[in-house]
């Protein structure tokens, strides 16, 4: 294991801080010291200015205001990774961009916030591609700083791998939470379309993003979710959650963009699964894929094109290339086109819950990337895997599944029918368990 990896599991560490063990001041002194020590590598986090003083007062205050630990919110204390494209109060928003913050100025984001009344302390903005999309910012994988962690929630997910900080906010437009937990070995998720608030991001494209979390294990991720999702909802009454679920494999040409090595995998890990009782049914699905991703692309650039129509010509020069080109490509798409890639995110989504009705499938489960992380930090990996999910709104889960012969991690995805978050974290959890067990081969 490397020696930027540390465990740092949410749900118990929040019900540490809770109980002063350990005693919260001293605590974020010592992830201030990780900090301090690891991320000249790993550059997970923007430089803030004096970071140890002013968490160390508000650890102090927010002590001082609950100084019963029966009284104190379930997150008390516990230091989250922020994207940089969230407006927080008390930092610039720069969405990994060289234009001015004073742009991006506006009220804290609705997550955000109800992170803080959660009793979250903010450790500080973790980095992002240029404004979510493919330029990538300096940070590495933990696993090994000569690979991509992923992105565009590169900071984020390489920030929970190395156990700076237990939760972390990042968006996915196609596969910007899913791809990089995968990569980074934790656990990614992404809610259904709208379950968790958007208001106070710096959108990509509003008909797709998503606020997704990141965290080391499902544990942590059922404590972040029934916390920011609306109208979360767990009862133990359900009988669909004492069964192991079926396990639907979409074959046919999503499935092939795949790369061998992660195919193999895949195999692998399906294998392990029905030896452990899981029933998985092969189904063929998505065999339009091109089209959807072209559909997928023409809205998320013209919907880019639309958030930097200000932007943009007056401030050209500071956009990076790849972004740019995206913007200008999002211009010259029609409304119609627009209207269409809009209106297939509810056609597909309708056709892959009838196909998992047909089949008896409870989730789809899939690579969670075409391969381990790639070599170098000038790219950020293919999100092939993540888009038909991202466009349909589905809940999305990746969890660790075991390392590549390289020893890099590789992802198993899970995905659940819209607003069914609750089942897929709960199937999630048990699924991860067999692998926890199996130990890291593949």
């Amino acid at each position: 294991m490397s020696a930027l990896i540390s465990p740092a599991p949410l749900a118990n560490t929040a019900a540490s801080l809770r109980g002063d063990q350990p005693d919260l001041p001293a605590y974020i002194d010592e992830i201030c010291g990780r900090l301090d020590a690891l991320d000249h590598q790993l550059q997970a986090f923007l430089p803030e200015p004096d970071r140890r003083a002013r968490l160390m007062k508000e650890a102090v205050a927010l002590k001082a205001r609950f100084p019963n630990p029966a009284s104190r919110p379930l997150l008390y204390g516990v230091p989250v990774g922020v994207k940089d494209i969230f407006r927080v109060g008390g930092f610039h928003t720069r969405a990994g961009s060289q234009l001015p913050p004073e742009l991006f100025a506006g009220p804290e984001a609705a997550c955000v916030s109800a992170l803080r009344a959660a009793g979250a302390l903010i450790l500080g903005k973790t980095v992002t591609t240029e404004f979510a999309y493919r330029e990538p910012g300096p940070t590495r994988n933990p696993h090994n700083l000569d690979h991509t962690p992923g992105g565009s929630s590169s900071g984020s997910a390489a920030a929970v791998a190395a156990g700076l900080c237990p939760l972390a906010l990042g968006t996915q437009t196609i596969g910007s939470v899913i791809r990089p937990a995968a990569y980074c070995g934790i656990a990614g998720f992404k809610p259904s379309y709208g379950r968790i608030p958007a208001a106070g991001l710096i959108f990509f494209s509003e008909s797709v993003d998503h606020v997704g979390l990141f965290t080391q294990d499902v544990a942590g991720m059922k404590l972040a979710a029934s916390l920011l999702c609306r109208d979360w909802r767990l009862s133990g009454d359900d009988s669909r959650l004492r069964r192991s679920p079926v396990l639907g494999v979409p074959e046919g040409p999503y499935l092939k963009q795949a790369s061998p090595e992660a195919l193999a995998a895949f195999e692998g890990q399906l294998k392990h699964l029905q030896e452990n009782g899981y029933s998985v049914r092969r189904v063929a699905a998505l065999g339009d894929i091109a089209l959807i991703a072209q559909r997928h692309r023409k809205m998320i650039a013209a919907e880019m094109a639309q958030v930097h129509a200000q932007w943009f010509p007056q401030s050209e020069p500071l956009y990076r290339p790849q972004t740019a080109a995206m913007i200008r490509e999002g211009q010259k798409v029609t409304a119609e086109e627009l209207a269409e890639g809009r209106a297939g995110r509810g056609k597909l989504r309708a056709q892959l819950e009838a196909l998992m009705a047909d089949a008896g499938v409870d989730l789809w489960v899939s690579p969670a990337a075409p391969g381990p992380a790639p070599e170098g930090i000038s790219s950020t990996g293919d999100p092939a895997m993540n888009l038909p999910w991202t466009h349909a709104g589905l809940p999305t889960i990746t969890l660790p599944a075991g390392l590549a012969p390289n020893g890099l991690p590789m992802g198993l995805q899970l995905v659940a029918p819209f607003m069914a978050d609750e089942h897929l974290l709960v199937w999630a959890e048990a699924v991860a368990q067999k692998f926890s067990r199996k130990g890291s081969a593949l």
